[in-house]
């Protein structure tokens, strides 16, 4: 029977997510659900910091279908940018849910200037993801990071969170980003991570390339 990998979060997403890139690994993903009250998130500067509180947490709500073999998995992430020294990273999820991708923009337009290349740098941003495994009592850590750029305006679909503004810098044949501007063999020719599929999306992911670089760690399911 493949190992069983029990995600912790409350976001359909990021377990579609999850679930797709891992069932190719070979492990089945459950998730993990406790009750928001039961949980909380530490004020810290990193996102491996609030990832491992996550874990620690979880341990205490194991469901009574955990076997020995089984996992938990934790994954957290933030929106970088560069104009805003770092801003809303580790509060991603606060800033989002009181200002959302709207206020982002605005935030960034009134930054904006009238050189075209001034302006695009202000606009420079990555995603990055960290996903913490705990696996016979050690918990492992993986790292993604997706470097792109805001939007000027939002692009709705698929996509959760921040999605609808950010736009991923071109990959080259192996994947890996280009520097902006740069076309590459893979490309959203311009389009958020909230207006594209989820295949599509998978290719540039930072939750994926966390994912990928965790379980790159252990042995083959």
């Amino acid at each position: 029977m493949s190992p069983t990998v029990w995600f912790l979060t409350g976001n359909e997403g990021k377990l579609a997510e999850a679930s797709i890139h891992l069932s190719n690994l070979g492990y089945r993903v459950k998730q993990l659900m406790v009750d928001e009250e039961e949980l909380y998130e530490p004020q810290a500067e990193s996102l491996e910091v609030v990832a491992r509180s996550k874990i620690n947490q979880a341990l205490n709500h194991l469901p009574e279908q955990f076997g020995n073999n089984d996992m938990i998995l934790v994954e957290d992430a933030g929106l970088f940018i560069k104009a805003l020294d770092g801003f809303p990273g580790v509060y991603s999820s606060f800033v989002h849910s009181t200002i959302g991708n709207l206020g982002v923009i605005r935030l960034l337009n009134h930054l904006s200037t009238e050189d075209p290349v001034s302006s695009a740098n202000l606009r420079a941003a990555e995603f990055r993801a960290v996903a913490a495994l705990w696996c016979n009592g050690e918990i492992i850590i993986g790292e993604g990071i997706c470097p792109g750029h805001i939007g000027d305006e939002l692009m709705e679909g698929n996509g959760f969170g921040f999605d609808p503004i950010f736009i991923p810098y071109d990959l080259d044949e192996h994947k890996n980003p280009l520097p902006a501007g740069t076309y590459g063999d893979y490309s959203t020719h311009g389009k958020t991570f909230g207006a594209i599929d989820s295949v599509a999306k998978n290719k540039f992911s930072h939750r994926v390339r966390a994912l990928e670089n965790l379980f790159s760690q252990l042995p083959s399911a």
